[in-house]
């Protein structure tokens, strides 16, 4: 592979020793991988039911390598059921690294597609709240439906400039992600486009990007909270500086020890401008160390954590639940809280609990889009198929993943199902494969009428 000279350059003076080991990675083919949704189905789980060949990833607990020559996850039921994610095993490692629990307040600064988010709103399990914004509106459409395939309900998704967040969410979360914009060095191996890119953009470009969005983001962060600042690259001014840069402004910041693997490389001080002993803790991957592309990684936490001032209770909201929307939730084993029930025209969405005022911000998303409110009906959206667990709604029709009827119906093509047992003779049934939920059928006459978002279907 041909690499710009002044990179070839740069990356022998940070590597010495290791550069021709580095270079000789570039022969070796790029690696593969998928995440297994855990708010869906354990690792173990998947493992036993996985129909391809998969390999842990080690220094990620839901992560695998597969064989991306010859197998398509992508077109397998499973992807289809939010089970997993595709994601380069590296670009699982920060998500993995910034110590999420339920009930925190998590951002997403940079978030599309949605691979660091997905993990994020996984491990949420249901409680707490994720922002997952993208400045590019064309990719917080492919963000949002990420995030509805996971079955991420409690989650806004915008498409706003950091800056602009900070007015809305000022010392807000409790947990802050910043994959950012990046000249893109270590992914030079898996996309060949990327040398033309950072011939083009290349680190000084970037680096000024970088140092607004973390001292913005900076600013949204409860004192005592984390965050955690990723790039894939491997240049000092878009990685050690930009922490420097952000301790310099912000000295309540410290840096953290992230959790270890074998195969990372200490952050390098010597690419700072004051040679900061603390930067070691950070974390650099290189390809020609692990089974991965290049990635930076720094834990940070601001301050100390103050006294939690007694949260004000919410008005409870008095209005009655719509009939329409009633009468279907007494099939789904939710206790639905009508004060976070938000009703805009027929749309029906069950809002993330404690949400500030969010008016003015352009947004995809604010929480789950239940369904839209017809003339003497309601309709169940595909997100709120996604969300649910074959337990929780009456009436499932259940396919293995071999039955050629689930191509059929994540074609978008009516189903015969004369041959089996149906919950009901007629009426909304949610369709699952091997008990994981794919979306809505309504049956009538044996048959099964397909509700499938046109949008998600199979090609």
């Amino acid at each position: 592979m041909n690499l710009p000279s002044a990179f070839e350059e740069k990356m022998r003076g940070l590597l010495q020793e290791e550069f021709d080991e580095y270079i000789d990675c570039y022969e070796e083919p790029r690696y593969y991988g998928l995440r297994v949704n855990t708010a869906k189905i354990t690792v173990e789980e998947f493992e036993r039911i996985c129909p391809f060949e998969i390999t842990p990833i080690p220094w990620i607990e839901n992560g695998f390598y597969y064989d991306g020559e010859n197998v398509a996850p992508a077109k397998h039921p499973y992807y289809f059921a939010g089970l997993y994610y595709l994601q380069e095993p590296s670009a699982m490692t920060p998500a993995s690294r910034l110590p999420v629990e339920p009930g925190d307040k998590v951002l997403d600064v940079c978030a599309a597609p949605g691979g660091k988010a997905t993990e994020l709103g996984a491990r949420l399990k249901g409680q707490g709240m994720l922002v997952a914004n993208d400045i590019s509106s064309s990719r917080a459409k492919g963000l949002l439906k990420n995030m509805e395939v996971f079955g991420i309900g409690n989650m806004l998704v915008l498409s706003e400039e950091p800056g602009r967040l900070e007015q809305y969410f000022p010392e807000y979360f409790d947990k802050i992600l910043i994959d950012a914009p990046c000249s893109g060095e270590g992914m030079f191996r898996k996309d060949k486009k990327m040398v033309k890119a950072w011939e083009e953009h290349g680190p000084e470009f970037f680096s000024n990007i970088q140092k607004n969005i973390i001292l913005q983001a900076a600013r949204m962060l409860k004192p005592g909270g984390m965050m955690l600042y990723s790039t894939c690259t491997f240049d000092g001014r878009e990685n050690e500086r930009i922490i420097e840069h952000l301790k310099e402004s912000c000295p309540e910041f410290q840096i953290l020890k992230i959790s270890p693997y074998s195969g990372f490389c200490q952050g390098m001080p010597q690419c700072s401008e004051n040679n900061d002993p603390e930067l070691a803790k950070t974390v650099r991957i290189f390809p020609h160390r692990m089974k991965g592309e290049g990635h930076y990684l720094a834990l940070l936490r601001k301050g100390e954590a103050q006294k939690k001032a007694p949260e004000e209770l919410r008005k409870k909201n008095t209005r009655k639940m719509p009939e329409e929307l009633e009468q279907f939730f007494r099939d789904v084993s939710w206790n639905l809280e009508t004060q976070r029930l938000d009703i805009r025209g027929e749309r029906v969405y069950y809002m993330p609990e404690g949400l500030p005022d969010v008016r003015g911000i352009r947004f995809l998303r604010t929480g789950l889009l239940l369904g839209e409110l017809k003339k003497n009906r309601f309709e169940p959206s595909q997100a709120l198929a996604m969300c649910l667990k074959k337990s929780e709604y009456a009436h499932c029709i259940d396919l293995p993943a071999e039955d050629e009827r689930v191509r059929r119906y994540l074609k978008g093509e009516t189903l015969e199902l004369a041959d089996m047992t149906l919950p009901i003779s007629k009426g909304w049934c949610l369709v699952c494969v091997d008990g994981y939920p794919l979306g809505w059928g309504k049956l009538a006459g044996g048959a099964l009428k397909n509700k499938y978002l046109p949008g998600w279907r199979l090609c």
